[in-house]
């Protein structure tokens, strides 16, 4: 046997197991992101899409995260393109149902598309809990270092970035991260 061939091969393949075993255990949905614990990006915002009562907001309206600090908030990225929108839509509308009342605000905002595709889509979904806005040059979409949608971002209510969700938010877990939220919020 050639013990030096051996060596070579050896020093060639270990390293590459290393790197698959390695990327086995990764979730490839998971993509990092720089922004939690960070500052939210602020917005300004035009609602098309006013919601339902009493989560609703007038059409034409501006949305400003700054005006939402001591409130927990969910930003919800989508389009009426994103078929994995159409697979959270009904959990996040129901979700954002059950917190109102309390200090918590949702928030949908409108990727790369146009506000008559996404009322159109919202009224063929059944109807949506919590406005819509429109982000037209996809500047604040950009700002939150979207990859796609969906794409939902929890926000403190000191404005700092919790988490973020890629690909569509189920119920209980959007849940789970909300009441830990309000937890730190409400504990001195």
């Amino acid at each position: 046997m050639n013990w030096r061939r051996a060596g070579i091969a050896a020093a060639l393949v270990i390293p590459v197991v290393f790197v698959f075993s390695r990327g086995m255990k990764i979730d490839p949905r998971e993509i990092p992101s720089p922004l939690p614990g960070n500052p939210a990006p602020p917005f300004a915002l035009a609602v098309f899409a006013p919601g339902q009562p009493p989560l609703e907001r007038p059409i034409g309206d501006t949305v400003r995260l700054a005006d939402l600090r001591g409130r927990v908030v969910v930003l919800n990225f989508w389009a009426s393109w994103c078929l994995a929108c159409r697979d959270e839509h009904v959990g996040l509308t129901d979700v954002a149902r059950g917190y109102a009342g309390k200090p918590v605000t949702f928030v949908g905002s409108l990727y790369q598309d146009t506000p008559g595709n996404g009322t159109q889509w919202i009224a063929e979904m059944g109807g949506q809990s919590y406005p819509s806005v429109n982000d037209p040059k996809a500047r604040t979409a950009i700002d939150y270092g979207l990859y796609g949608v969906p794409e939902t971002f929890f926000i403190t209510a000191e404005g700092k970035i919790a988490r973020k969700i890629t690909g569509p938010a189920p119920p209980q877990v959007i849940r789970q991260i909300i009441d830990s939220l309000l937890t730190t919020t409400s504990s001195p």
